[in-house]
């Protein structure tokens, strides 16, 4: 009989009744006191210096917690790390959570230590693969050393710009969304008789349908059908997929009380979504690598492609909705954005449509040198994505004992210590709206909360200052085929629209509600009104 067998038999009720809650303190003990006291200890014996301590009233940063969920509860995610900065004078800052330190900063040089020039340093960790291995498995986005860079050189072949430029797989679902946009939502199925001409000025939330046309257009790319989500208003796939990612973003805000976090819609959506999935693969795992090899363009998918270099399933999948996830939501937000800022600046709006209508014409599908070539189309994009970087906070954690570059010392220019296993959170959307990283405001140079696509033909921002797609060895992949499939989709509607009415006046007052989940999106969706060019 084993030893654990033996110890079993000769443990109580009351000895467990008795164990238990002593056991339960001295974890407590542990991690809320003794080991942060450790921490200290060793890291007063390290070279560096340590960045402005956030001020907590009440122990373990309980008030900070609060503070910090709520502040996410309301959508002022952005208000309150600003006063973090703000009130440290700084632009790195530490704190002690529940006897957890963690370090927060908007310091480009820090941001790029961390991506780039220390990137050995940091990784995403084991705590960040456990959070999210239930939806994204060992995908591209939660795995460090082999795994990630055998991921990476089995998506980079996908994104080459041959495959970028192949422009038809959005022509299609524009063709939809323009009937769905008349329609004021969604269709009820693709049958469903649309008068086109009849839309003009009908408030339609465009975010929603941006992120059924990007989820069609994903799943058409990745697999070669799409889930018609434009054309169902109730879609089973599209719907699962919400909700997974609506608990997955609880789960990694929760850190290590997630496992209090109720699953069961999650454990739902990852059945209806792997088995969406699983029958594509097991498709294209039917075909042998000579079939593989003579797929014509026509039929040959993104997962075609991936099939060809692994017939591992578990990898299939996992890739698959990484790619999923990052296809869908970067487009949609920037989309969305995009247009609710045009919406309230119709001169931008009209610079914008006469350089489409003197590149392309009012009816011709452009081509990817066309998109390429449009200067304001460019400065539009970037711009947007300037104000709203898609991923707006971010985290990693230290992989070994090592240092930050800046934010020690009376002037914040010293190196500051890490501690192996401190999670550095970062936010590129504090530190691409930080005014003392920009000229002064001028005529030519709006304030730096402003909307404002002409800057771009004044100003180019410093290296690592406007990361929308990250940096470093993990820069976004597929960061070529998001701007292609945004810049298509801006030029098709603004060929076929000269106009929109704005109504989210009524309904934000002006002031944007950035939902910052996993993605930053409109908090109250983009309601417009989008109004046809008259035909000549």
């Amino acid at each position: 009989m084993g030893l654990v067998e033996t110890a079993l038999e000769h443990v109580s009720v009351k000895s467990v009744l008795i164990l238990g809650p002593a056991l339960l303190l001295a974890l407590l003990a542990w991690w809320l006191v003794l080991r942060p006291a450790w921490q200290e200890l060793k890291l007063s014996r390290m070279a560096g210096s340590r960045p402005p301590k956030i001020p907590s009233r009440l122990p373990f940063s309980i008030d900070f917690i609060y503070k910090s969920i709520k502040a996410s509860m309301n959508y002022q995610n952005l208000p309150m790390w600003k006063s973090l900065f703000v009130n440290a004078n700084a632009s790195t800052v530490e704190n002690r959570i529940a006897g957890r330190r963690v370090v927060m900063t908007c310091d480009p040089e820090n941001i790029k230590a961390i991506l780039a020039t220390q990137f050995g340093d940091y990784g995403k960790g084991k705590p960040f693969h456990d959070e999210w291995k239930g939806f994204l498995g060992d995908s591209i986005f939660t795995t460090d050393g082999d795994l990630w860079h055998g991921s990476r050189q089995l998506i980079r072949p996908q994104f080459i710009k041959d495959r970028v430029s192949d422009l038809h797989v959005f022509e299609k679902h524009m063709q939809t969304l323009f009937r769905a946009i008349a329609n004021g939502g969604a269709l009820n199925g693709e049958g469903q008789h649309v008068d086109l001409e009849a839309g003009n000025g009908k408030p339609v939330d465009i975010s929603d349908l941006f992120f059924r046309f990007t989820l069609d257009s994903a799943t058409d790319f990745l697999l070669g059908k799409d889930v018609k989500s434009l054309s169902n208003p109730r879609q089973e796939f599209a719907e699962a997929f919400a909700e997974v990612q609506r608990v997955q973003s609880i789960i990694s805000r929760a850190g290590p009380l997630n496992v209090f976090v109720p699953r069961d819609s999650f454990r739902k959506g990852m059945k209806i979504i792997n088995a969406f999935i699983n029958q594509y693969i097991e498709q294209t795992l039917r075909l042998d690598p000579n079939d593989l090899a003579s797929k014509t363009d026509a039929g040959y998918t993104f997962l075609h492609a991936l099939a060809g270099f692994t017939r591992e399933r578990d990898v299939l999948r996992d890739q698959l909705i990484a790619v999923l996830l990052a296809g869908r939501d970067t487009t949609a937000c920037t989309l969305s954005w995009t247009i609710y800022e045009l919406a309230r600046h119709p001169e931008a709006l009209k610079k914008l449509r006469e350089e489409i209508l003197r590149v392309v014409g009012p009816t011709r599908a452009p081509t990817y040198e066309d998109l390429k070539g449009m200067k304001y189309l460019q400065n539009v994009m970037n711009e947007t994505l300037r104000l709203y970087p898609v991923v707006p906070f971010n985290v990693r954690l230290a992989l070994k004992d090592t240092t930050l570059p800046r934010g020690g010392g009376p002037d914040g220019s010293l190196p500051i210590k890490v501690l192996k296993d401190t999670p550095i959170a970062y936010s590129t959307l504090v530190m691409q709206r930080r005014e003392d990283l920009y000229p002064p405001v001028s005529a030519n140079f709006a304030p730096v909360d402003v909307f404002s696509p002409d800057r771009w033909f004044v100003w180019q921002p410093k290296p690592w200052q406007y990361i929308p797609f990250n940096g470093g060895p993990r820069i976004c992949i597929g960061q070529q085929f998001a701007l292609t499939e945004m810049a298509y989709v801006l030029t098709r509607l603004f060929q076929k629209y000269e106009r929109l009415d704005n109504y989210m006046g009524e309904i934000d007052g002006g002031n944007p509600t950035l939902r910052a989940e996993i993605v930053l999106q409109p908090g109250d969706g983009v309601k417009v009104g989008f109004w046809e060019a008259k035909k000549a």
